[in-house]
């Protein structure tokens, strides 16, 4: 009896799953907005049933993926799914948002590599280096239509702009899988509490604090970076680039996290949260050595302790 629930349920899942995915990969504006939604009903599957019940799923998933897309829709099926079954694991051993959603990146990061690689590899498609030459072409193209000459100094600034995007790729990528999990967690999980899921919450953004060793890592890099001096191009250039903006944006999350933890404590408006959200991204800079002052001096405890 049992057994026949599960696979009763999972064929339904299945089928709703194969029915959002003929909607992204056929239906214009509703596929965008089904795309976010698509990993649910495997969420729903893995959060309610055990391990091995969810691969199952997860290998349907994607076959129905190659049946009704081909082989362009099987990274697709295998993405999602692999998600959802960290998700659903998470949620059912009552995983913390912050653990569920670090895996969830971790996850997603494998997955765009995955299918980078395979582009180059059997379609001879490098999807970044594509569109950045694409976008240089119209660029000149632009340049002609308005009768203007090609300026060397504005090519050189284009050229360094895309051999930096090039070099950032990593960075790039880690940070494309940090968003889409954020995204699919903050849409998802609303509805999968409504199904009746017990999923975890996100603490209050102003109480987010990283660790204190992420600073370490910081100022490490900071000073390989001075001591080695790589040169452009190199591995280790690569690797301390990449390396250093992905901590930078920590420390910029953290001293956004400060701004709102200072906005709360002075009773601001959310009409001033906005304001200071907004502001925020010319100035990450600023933002950016807030975060750092307040890992290193522990700010909110000082400003707790004389309230």
């Amino acid at each position: 009896m049992k057994n026949t629930r599960v696979i009763t349920q999972g064929a339904l899942m299945l089928a709703i799953f194969t029915v959002l995915l003929l909607m992204v990969l056929y239906v214009p504006f509703l596929g965008t907005v089904a795309f976010f939604v698509l990993p649910l009903p495997l969420i729903f599957f893995s959060a309610s049933h055990s391990i091995a019940n969810s691969l199952y799923v997860l290998l349907g998933a994607m076959l129905l993926s190659f049946l009704v897309g081909g082989p362009v829709a099987l990274p697709l099926g295998l993405a999602f799914g692999s998600l959802a079954l960290v998700m659903g694991w998470g949620i059912r051993n009552k995983w913390d948002k912050l653990r569920i959603f670090l895996s969830s990146t971790f996850i997603l990061l494998i997955n765009i590599v995955i299918g980078f690689v395979l582009s180059i590899a059997f379609f001879n498609i490098n999807i970044v280096e594509d569109s950045l030459k694409e976008s240089k072409t119209t660029y000149y193209l632009l340049l002609e239509q308005v009768g203007q000459e090609q300026d060397q100094r504005i090519i050189d600034s284009l050229n360094s702009s895309i051999q930096l995007i090039q070099t950032l790729m990593p960075a790039l990528f880690l940070g494309m899988a940090a968003i889409g999990a954020l995204l699919i967690i903050v849409i998802n999980f609303p509805i999968l509490k409504r199904l009746g899921i017990p999923v975890p919450v996100f603490k209050p953004f102003r109480e987010w604090m990283l660790p204190k060793s992420i600073l370490w890592y910081y100022l490490l890099v900071l000073v390989v970076s001075m001591i080695a001096q790589p040169e452009e191009g190199t591995y280790l250039y690569t690797a301390i680039l990449n390396v250093l903006y992905v901590l930078q944006t920590l420390m910029a999350v953290q001293g956004l996290s400060f701004l709102y933890f200072f906005a709360h404590y002075k009773g601001w408006s959310k009409g001033i949260l906005v304001g200071i959200t907004i502001i925020s991204f010319p100035l990450l800079y600023i933002v950016r050595i807030l975060g750092i002052i307040d890992l290193g001096f522990n700010l909110r405890e000082r400003l707790q302790r004389k309230s």
